[in-house]
Parts: structure tokens; sequence; C-alpha cells
């Protein structure tokens, strides 16, 4: 999906000044001579991100939801590691957004701080991404009991414990069996510590017939999920795409899984640590 966009970012300095931060955000938005002609915004830094939320925007959103009806697609936390890292950034609830918004059909949240979803109930909404450094359960739960029936594109970042996942592989298995979207074609469980584990419920899930993407990619894949990728893959003539970017797998096991009848990607390969006998490794994206 391709939208007319734009992205709307302070720098430090300006929300140093004491003039600028999220509450001014939501005005310059309107008061941009391009507004009326943008399907997407993204909303980039708004100020010291690490200790304010732009729940601000959010609520000038929804309560200004008529003069919003052209966006399509909002992308709220779109910042680097320099602006501020991802497991600092505050966010907000959304809870009302769903229903201001029904013509939305892309949403990305980064972040994961103070993060609420609520009861999401939205008929026209295609792609669902959140960006994390930790996926709280609380997130998980809102997305497994969403009322998504157009939903194509599912991308979650879990995560480690430290920076806020707070849950353990039941909470995906139960993500993967007790949601309903019916038209997915792109599914991502990516960015854990426990990649292979994720690997093993996703290809046993019901999604696996349906979709043509498989993202596993940015977390701590080794040869063991590589093997049952190897099994599993080829009964699925529907899954066209395998993203594994990011990963441990080893020389051998690439080739063969290079070898599958599907595109896959192996990009950036990472060596395991060893520290006083014992092997580490380390999904991407954490703090």
């Amino acid at each position: 999906m391709s939208y007319k966009s734009k992205r709307y970012s302070y720098e430090y300095e300006e929300y140093e000044d004491g003039e600028k931060g999220a509450d001014t955000m939501l005005t310059e938005i309107m008061e941009d001579a391009e507004f009326a002609s943008l399907e997407e915004l993204v909303i980039g830094c708004w100020g010291e991100a690490w200790e304010d939320n732009p729940q601000p925007i959010v609520d000038g959103i929804v309560a200004n939801a008529d003069k919003f009806s052209h966006i399509k697609s909002i992308f709220f936390g779109d910042m680097d590691y320099e602006e501020c890292e991802v497991s600092w950034i505050m966010q907000a609830d959304y809870s009302k957004l769903w229903a201001a918004m029904p013509q939305l059909e892309s949403f990305v949240v980064k972040g994961s701080t103070d993060l609420v979803l609520g009861e999401i109930s939205h008929a026209n909404l295609k792609s669902l991404t959140v960006i994390c450094g930790g996926l709280p359960v609380e997130v998980m739960n809102s997305i497994k009991s969403a009322k998504l029936p157009s939903l194509e594109k599912l991308l979650l970042y879990i995560g480690v414990e430290d920076y806020g996942f707070d849950g353990d592989i039941s909470n995906i298995k139960a993500l993967l069996s007790e949601s309903d979207f019916p038209k997915l074609t792109y599914l991502g469980i990516t960015d854990s510590e426990f990649q292979d584990e994720i690997c093993a419920e996703v290809l046993a899930s019901k999604y696996i017939s349906q979709i043509t993407t498989l993202d596993l990619s940015m977390g701590t894949l080794t040869d063991k999920g590589g093997a049952l990728l190897l099994e599993k893959l080829p009964s699925f003539d529907n899954i066209k795409t395998v993203d594994l970017q990011y990963h441990y797998l080893s020389d051998e096991m690439m080739k063969k899984l290079t070898a599958l009848d599907k595109e896959v990607c192996l990009d950036d390969p990472q060596e395991q640590e060893e520290y006083d006998g014992e092997i580490w490794t380390y999904p991407m994206l954490t703090e």
C-alpha cells in the first residue's frame, strides 16, 4: 500500500525551548497547507519522548475525527535511537482511535511503554505493526481478541523481558490459535529470544496454510528452527516469501534453506557468543 505521506517531528532543541511538544504538533498538522491532500501521517519525535507521550495527538485526532477522514495510514513513534531508544518511548492509549478512524487501513506504533490498544474492532484495517523491544501480554491480548476481518498483514516484535515482554511461548500459541484474521497473508512474529519455539508454533498454526509471507526475522533463529522450516515448508505452496534476516543459522543450513522453492531472505547472519561456558544469542531490537 502506497500513500501520499508526510512526517512530522520536532528537534530536541525545539522542545527544550518550551514552545513545541505533543500538544502543539496536532495544531501544526491541521494547519499545514498540505494536510488536506495527505493519506498518511508519520508522527516522529514529539519532544522528550522518554518523558512525554503522544496522548494529546491521539486525543486530538479523535476529537477532530471528521477532519482526519482522509487519513488511511498512521505511524506513531517513527524515531531512531539517537532521538529516543525504542524501549524508552512513552506511548499512548489508542482505544478510541479505532471508532474515530473507520477509514484507516494501516496502523504502525513504535514503543510499548504504557501502550494500550484496547478493544480493537475495525472493518477496514489491513495492516497492523507493533515495533518494540518488549511486547506486553496486555497488548498481545488486545490483538488476539481483535475483530479485524480485513487484516492482511500482522507484524509483531516480541522483544525481551528486560524491555517489556512479560509473557512466554504460551501467549504466542494463544494469539495464533484464538485470533481470527480470515484474510491474513503476511504473518510476522519476530525479534524474539525464543525464535525457534515461535517457529514451531507458527508452522503448526491455522494461518500457515493461508499466508503467502512468513516473517520470522530479527530473532535468535538457529538450526533447530531451520530444520523445522526445511521439513514443513515444502508442504505449503501458498507460502512464497520467507523472511529470516538477522539469524543464527549455520552456513550449511542457509544453503539448504536457499534451495527451497521459495524466496528466502537470509541477510545479516549473526555469530553466537560464548561467555563463561555459556552460549548467548540476542534478538535484533531490544533497547
